[in-house]
């Protein structure tokens, strides 16, 4: 298994059995959400997709049998389960004490939901997916992604946020709010006024060189995750140097949307990506100023994005989100932006598993002049990701240094520099 970065210090996912075993099932049944009303629908009619998914359920007890870190281990308690996520608030998990901290419960609780539908399955085998499991497969996938509307809805409302669980988050230091960097909290009337919370002021996070178009920022508060090169047929480059065949999942003429006119701007470029976890802050803003040339969100569906395993020896759900190409198939957001001194790049946020959706500020139209650290837009509730992509006249070095000790790059604040641009 590889290191996970330091700062996945996983806890055990202990309490959903908890909070499963605490109603009658027939009581259950009868308040399923409408999410789980559509699965269970969707499983009666369609025999493969019902099969495929009690094979899924079974493969994940047969990994990790024991009920306190995988409470759900068949059909019908997979149904109770969705049903109860659906109007699950993230912090809910944790309003007992003795309970782990408040961010490794979230990641084990995303984590172990995917687990579950992330199974190895030969029937889907040689059919192009980013992994041959279920969550990728339609129509399935297209439900996921049903799921993931209905638990969004339910983070707008009132019901989702309340001074308890204010101060669970003041109480984690990993979100800062300690740090004097936020909006007033009175703003947050609902969890996902909290999630996408503005900076108090732009002082909050001070633009590196905001004059020199050579220095790229980071776009967000994330960890880098890498550089790829791009070759010419535009397709991804890997580490060693082989080149990644022409996949949904691997060409940036399929990343960027093949009804773009930029489509294939980006041959032999530069490919970079960042990844933002739940507890940074989610708006994202211009890496480097010019003229914005497009704007689309491309529609996708939104699984993980990463292949979940059961960790043993450390009693955790875990995922690594450095791999390139699973921001391919997830809903995202594709700005083209043009340099007066560097050309073309492109900027797409990538939403990530639950909730992650993809939202552009008001003014982000075709035409307007945009500046270094000028706000660009934000993620709704769910991991989430941002990559870059250069043309071929330019090479992009990424000098951030890496985490003591590891294979891991330092986590940035946004408007920290991400690396350098110069001259081909």
């Amino acid at each position: 298994m590889k290191k996970l970065r330091s700062h996945f210090h996983y806890l055990s996912f202990v309490p959903i059995i908890i909070l499963l075993a605490s109603c009658n099932n027939s009581e259950k049944k009868s308040e399923y959400g409408q999410a789980t009303k559509e699965l269970i629908t969707l499983v009666e009619d369609n025999s493969e997709v019902k099969s495929m998914l009690i094979v899924s359920i079974e493969k994940a007890r047969q990994i990790n049998p024991n009920r306190s870190t995988n409470p759900v281990q068949n059909l019908d308690e997979y149904y109770d389960f969705i049903s109860y996520c659906e109007k699950a608030m993230p912090w809910a998990l944790l309003n007992k004490p003795g309970y782990p901290e408040i961010y490794d419960n979230i990641i084990q609780s995303l984590n172990y939901f995917y687990f579950l539908v992330d199974q190895p399955l030969s029937e889907l085998e040689g059919k192009g997916y980013f992994n041959n499991s279920l969550q990728y497969a339609e129509p399935f996938a297209f439900w996921l992604t049903s799921f993931n509307k209905s638990w969004g809805n339910y983070l707008d409302t009132e019901a989702s946020w309340n001074e308890e669980y204010y101060q669970t988050a003041v109480n984690d230091e990993k979100f800062g709010l300690k740090n004097g960097w936020y909006e007033d909290p009175s703003n947050w009337k609902t969890f996902n006024q909290f999630f996408v919370r503005y900076l108090s002021s732009p002082s909050m996070r001070p633009i590196a060189a905001p004059e020199d178009n050579s220095i790229v920022v980071s776009f967000a508060d994330s960890e880098p995750q890498g550089v790829w090169a791009i070759d010419s047929n535009s397709n991804i480059v890997q580490k060693e140097g082989v080149a990644i065949k022409s996949t949904t999942v691997k060409s940036i003429v399929q990343l960027i949307g093949e009804d773009s006119e930029y489509e294939n701007a980006f041959a032999s470029g530069t490919f970079t990506h960042s990844f933002l976890n739940v507890n940074d802050y989610h708006r994202y803003h211009f890496p480097l100023g010019g003229t914005i040339k497009e704007v689309r969100v491309i529609p996708g569906i939104n699984p993980v994005g990463a292949s979940i395993s059961w960790d043993v020896e450390n009693n955790r759900y875990a995922f690594d989100p450095s791999l390139v190409g699973w921001q391919m198939v997830e809903t995202r957001g594709c700005v083209i932006l043009e340099t007066e001194e560097y050309g073309l790049v492109a900027l797409l946020p990538i939403g990530m598993a639950t909730v992650g959706s993809v939202n552009f500020e008001e003014n982000i139209k075709v035409g307007a002049q945009v500046n270094k650290g000028d706000m660009l837009g934000y993620f709704l509730f769910g991991g989430s990701d941002f990559i870059m992509i250069f043309n071929e006249q330019v090479k992009f070095t990424l000098d951030v240094p890496k985490q003591d000790g590891t294979e891991y790059y330092k986590h940035l604040l946004m408007g920290e520099q991400l690396g350098y641009l110069s001259s081909n």
